[in-house]
C-alpha cells in the first residue's frame, strides 16, 4: 500500500482478515472417560459359592436403611442450599452466573460509550496492588480472563489506531511510532496530521458518519482532520501530556452535565501511565505498583462522578490498554556491526533497530540474499545473542503478524527475542529499564480488555483476543454502521448481551 494511497481503495484491494470468535465447536473435545473401573465378572470374586437367603434379607434391610439416610441427607442440603441462594440475592455481590439480559437505560435516552486507554497497563498489573475500582469494573463485567491481544508491533500508534479502525497496521498504516514514506523520504513521527498517513476510518469518524456526537481526549489519530471530523473545538482535545489525569477525568464528566441531546454519543480518554514509568524502571518496580495505584483512583473518580449524575449503569465503559512491557538490561544486547564477516548492515539501511528491527536496503541489494547472510552469521554461534534475533523477508513472516500488505513496512523486519534489543555497535552505555513492541504472541506484550455496562454480562469471563475487533464492539453497542475492517462480524455477538 503506497503512502497517501485511498484507504477505502487499500481496503478494497486487500480482502480484511476476520479473526475466530472465541466461540467454536466443540467437536475437537476429547471424550471423558471413566475414573474408576468396576469389574462386575463374577468369576473374579473371592468366593464361587451362592449367598444365602438370610444373607440376602440381611442385605436388603442394610441397603434400605443406607438409602434413606442417604434421602434424607440430600433433602437436609437443598434446603440449606436454597435458603442460602435466597438469602445471598439480596446482597450487593454479582451474580455467580452471568444475566443473559441487558440492563435496560435507566436515565440516558441512548447507548453512549467511553473507550478508556491506560498505555502500558501489562496484563497482571491489576493484581500488584489493591485496584478495588478495576476490581469493581471486573467484578460487574465482562473481562478478558488472560489479557488482551495488541497487534504487531506492538507499539502504542499502531495499537491505538488499529483498536479504533479495527484494522491492522499494514491497512490502516501506522506500522510503527516512526517510518519513512519509501517514495517520498517524508518520515512519519506522532505528531504527525496529515490525513495522507492515517488510512481507515476511525471510531470517531464512524460516529459522525452515522450522524452521532463523538468527543476525544488524546488518542492517536483523533487530532486529524479527516472525512465528516473535523476535530470540532472542545470535544477533541490535542495532546498535551502535562495535562493532570483528574482534569481529563473532569472534562469527560462534564460532557454529561449537557443536555441529552447534546452528550457525546461515543468519548475516549487516554492516560500515559504506566507505560510512562515502564520505560524507565521496566515491569516490576514499585514505581510500576504506585502508577497502577493511581490509574486505579482515576477510575474511581470516574465511576463516583458518573454516579452523581445517575448514569454510571447506562455508560459503556471500555478499559483497555495498547500493549504490555517487559524489562530490558544492556547485557541482552545483538549488535550489527558483529555481523561484519557475513555482511555490512551500514546505519543508514536500519530504520528502526529495537524491538523491531526494519531494514531496507538500497536499490542494487537483494533483500533475499541480505536476509540469508544475517540469518547465517545469527545462527553461527560467533555472535553474541544472535539466536535470539531472526530476520525475515516480510512476505514470509508468519502469518498470524499480518505485518506485509503495505509498502510502508520495509521488506527486512527483524522479530526480536523478550527483552532482547539491537544496537548497531557496542558501547560502554548500560542502563536497565522497560520496552515493547515484540511479537505480539510474548505473553508480557498484553494488556488487559474490561468492558462495563448495559450489554456487557456480570463477572463474565471471555478468552483473549486481539484489539481489533474492539471497533465493531463499539459500532454494535451503538448500533450503527461500521466501516470495512479486519475484525469478526461475529464477534460482538459473542462477546455482548443481544439488544434490547
Amino acid at each position: 500500500m503506497v503512502m497517501g494511497s485511498n484507504p477505502m481503495s487499500a481496503l478494497t484491494s486487500t480482502k480484511p482478515t476476520p479473526i475466530p470468535t472465541h466461540e467454536q465447536d466443540d467437536h475437537d473435545s476429547p471424550s471423558s472417560t471413566a475414573l474408576l473401573s468396576f469389574n462386575t465378572d463374577s468369576s473374579s470374586s473371592s468366593s464361587s459359592s451362592s449367598p444365602s437367603p438370610s444373607s440376602n434379607k440381611t442385605l436388603f434391610v442394610s441397603l434400605i436403611l443406607i438409602t434413606s439416610i442417604a434421602l434424607s441427607t440430600s433433602f437436609a442440603f437443598a434446603f440449606l442450599f436454597f435458603t442460602s441462594s435466597s438469602s445471598c440475592s439480596s446482597s450487593s455481590l454479582p451474580p455467580l452466573t452471568p444475566s443473559l439480559v441487558p440492563r435496560p437505560l435507566a436515565k440516558l435516552k441512548r447507548p453512549i460509550v467511553l473507550l478508556l486507554s491506560s498505555d502500558g497497563f501489562r496484563f497482571g498489573y491489576q493484581f500488584k496492588t489493591s485496584t478495588p475500582n478495576i476490581a469493581r469494573l471486573i467484578a460487574n463485567g465482562t473481562e478478558a480472563e488472560t489479557g488482551l491481544i495488541p497487534v504487531f508491533p506492538s507499539l502504542t500508534f499502531p495499537n491505538h489506531y488499529s483498536i479504533a479502525t479495527g484494522l491492522y497496521p499494514a491497512y490502516h498504516g501506522i506500522i510503527n511510532n516512526h517510518f519513512l514514506d519509501p517514495l517520498s523520504g517524508e518520515a512519519f513521527y506522532m505528531g504527525s496530521h496529515d490525513p495522507k498517513w492515517w488510512l481507515g476510518e476511525p471510531l470517531w469518524e464512524t460516529v459522525v458518519n452515522n450522524g452521532l456526537k463523538a468527543a476525544t481526549y488524546f488518542w492517536p489519530g483523533s487530532e486529524v482532520k479527516k472525512g465528516p471530523w473535523t476535530c470540532p473545538v472542545g470535544f477533541c482535545r490535542h495532546y498535551n501530556g502535562s495535562v493532570p489525569f483528574e482534569e481529563r477525568v473532569d472534562a469527560v464528566l462534564s460532557y454529561f452535565d449537557l443536555p441529552s441531546d447534546e452528550i457525546p454519543d461515543f468519548m475516549t480518554l487516554y492516560f500515559e501511565d504506566p507505560d510512562h514509568q515502564g520505560h524507565k524502571v521496566g515491569a516490576d518496580d514499585p514505581e510500576i505498583t504506585d502508577a497502577v495505584a493511581r490509574i486505579d483512583s482515576m477510575i474511581g473518580r470516574l465511576i463516583k462522578g458518573l454516579e452523581q449524575r445517575g448514569v454510571f449503569e447506562d455508560v459503556s465503559v471500555i478499559m483497555v490498554g495498547d500493549h504490555g512491557m517487559v524489562g530490558t538490561c544492556d547485557k541482552k544486547l545483538i549488535f550489527l556491526d558483529d555481523l561484519a564477516p557475513w555482511i555490512e548492515i551500514p546505519k543508514d539501511w536500519v530504520l528502526t533497530h529495537t524491538p523491531v528491527l526494519a531494514i531496507r536496503p538500497p536499490s542494487g541489494y537483494d533483500p533475499a540474499d541480505v536476509v540469508r547472510k544475517m540469518n547465517e552469521g545469527l545462527s553461527s554461534g560467533k555472535v553474541d545473542n544472535g539466536k535470539n534475533l531472526k530476520v525475515y523477508l516480510k512476505q514470509d513472516l508468519p502469518s498470524r503478524l499480518h505485518y506485509a500488505a503495505s509498502d510502508r513496512i520495509p521488506p527486512i523486519i527483524g522479530l526480536i527475542e523478550e527483552g532482547f534489543k539491537v544496537e548497531q555497535k557496542k558501547t560502554k552505555r548500560q542502563e536497565c529499564g522497560g520496552s515493547h513492541g515484540y511479537d505480539n504472541a510474548v505473553f508480557s506484550m498484553r494488556t488487559i480488555f474490561i468492558g462495563h455496562g448495559p450489554r456487557f454480562a456480570r463477572g463474565r469471563k471471555i478468552p483473549s483476543f486481539e484489539n481489533v475487533q474492539i471497533y465493531n464492539l463499539v459500532t454494535s453497542i451503538l448500533n450503527i454502521k461500521g466501516a470495512p475492517n479486519n475484525g469478526s462480524t461475529t464477534f460482538a455477538e459473542s462477546v455482548l448481551l443481544s439488544g434490547a
